[in-house]
């Protein structure tokens, strides 16, 4: 079974008024307020977020490039300092074992995932290290995210600092009284996002600069249940529920996670073919539920008498002012428009993904 993490401001919260939760196998804040209300936040202003079921691993060694290039879906070797790549790492059949943010440092490669994942993936990597000079060794830092339209001008105000112009998976170190943190650009909301790592002992001064600039940038402190709802309105595909050892990657539509000219890695040979052929026999699609109240998880769907899906996330959505989900049907069914019923005789209607889309700057 997971180990359970805890994050280091969870009493805090606690006396904040934050409700807490297991999430992603860590207990985090649930929700401060009403999550409708940390939704529309990060919609329209910001939030920030206390992202304790994030932890991350280092990769040195002088065949650090070579050995990961064999090993994740992504091109790696391209990066330079200071950039990063989404990826996953799959088995031999093509099966998502994890899925990875990887950045590229001086002399090292930093790699973020849930922390349930990060023993299973150093262990996946460990085993195929044989002669490399590779060395594998977890890393203890936490992270903080700031989400929104106005995430920008709150991260500066918090870290006191002129943030420079950064790509997607961009990042660069700093220091925040007195501690190391690593600013990296990347959203888990569909949002404008930022996250920054730090030791332990900086999470609450961070936290607490962060919280002080609220009223100047209608920013909320926001949970899990608010993180739920915008990656699903994002179309943000999650390890557990839409990602896990029974998906392949094309299924899942993780095309920013893979590379088709790197050569190979493993799991590369299915991946190849799934594309040659055009096709995978399921797609993850998004659902407009016709009702007041989302569908549980593993809910099946029905076209024609026929069990053709089921249901892996669902929420109200607050930003649409509609039930919404994502699911796995099978390719017949997912063209946008297609009509279907879930098991419960509630009918849905499949929905291209993302639901939500910010604005263009």
């Amino acid at each position: 079974m997971a180990e359970t993490y805890r994050s280091p401001l969870a009493d805090y919260h606690v006396s904040q008024g934050a409700t807490l939760a297991e999430y992603r196998a860590a207990i985090v804040p649930a929700r401060f307020t009403q999550t409708s209300e940390e939704v529309r936040a990060v919609r329209t202003a910001a939030g920030v977020f206390d992202l304790s079921f994030r932890a991350k691993f280092a990769a040195t060694g002088a065949d650090r490039v070579r050995f990961l290039q064999g090993m994740v879906s992504h091109d790696v070797k391209k990066l330079p300092p200071g950039t990063g790549t989404y990826a996953t790492l799959l088995n031999a059949q093509g099966h998502i074992l994890a899925d990875l943010k990887i950045y590229c440092a001086e002399d090292r490669f930093l790699i973020d995932t849930d922390a349930a994942l990060r023993e299973k993936a150093m262990q996946v990597l460990q085993r195929y290290i044989i002669a490399d000079k590779v060395v594998l060794e977890p890393i203890s830092l936490f992270t903080m995210a700031f989400e929104g339209p106005r995430a920008h001008p709150l991260l500066e105000k918090t870290l006191h600092i002129d943030l420079p112009a950064l790509e997607e998976y961009g990042h660069f170190q700093t220091n925040y009284a007195g501690f190391p943190v690593r600013v990296v650009r990347t959203s888990s909301a569909g949002e404008d996002g930022y996250e920054v790592w730090m030791p332990e002992k900086a999470m609450m001064p961070v936290w607490g600069a962060a919280c002080g600039q609220a009223p100047t940038y209608d920013m909320l402190p926001c949970g899990s249940e608010a993180l739920e709802t915008l990656r699903v309105e994002a179309g943000i595909p999650r390890y557990g529920t839409e990602l896990g050892e029974d998906t392949l990657l094309l299924e899942a539509n993780l095309f920013n996670a893979v590379s088709y000219t790197k050569g190979c890695y493993i799991g590369q040979e299915i991946v190849e073919r799934m594309r040659s052929r055009g096709h995978a026999n399921w797609k993850l699609v998004g659902l407009i539920v016709h009702a007041p109240s989302p569908p549980a998880v593993e809910t099946k769907l029905i076209a024609e008498g026929k069990e053709i899906g089921e249901v892996t996330s669902a929420c109200v959505s607050p930003t649409l002012n509609k039930t919404i989900a994502l699911a796995y049907v099978r390719r017949e069914a997912a063209e946008p428009g297609t009509k279907l019923v879930l098991a419960s005789g509630v009918p849905a209607e499949v929905n291209a993904l993302p639901f939500y889309r910010k604005a263009e700057a």
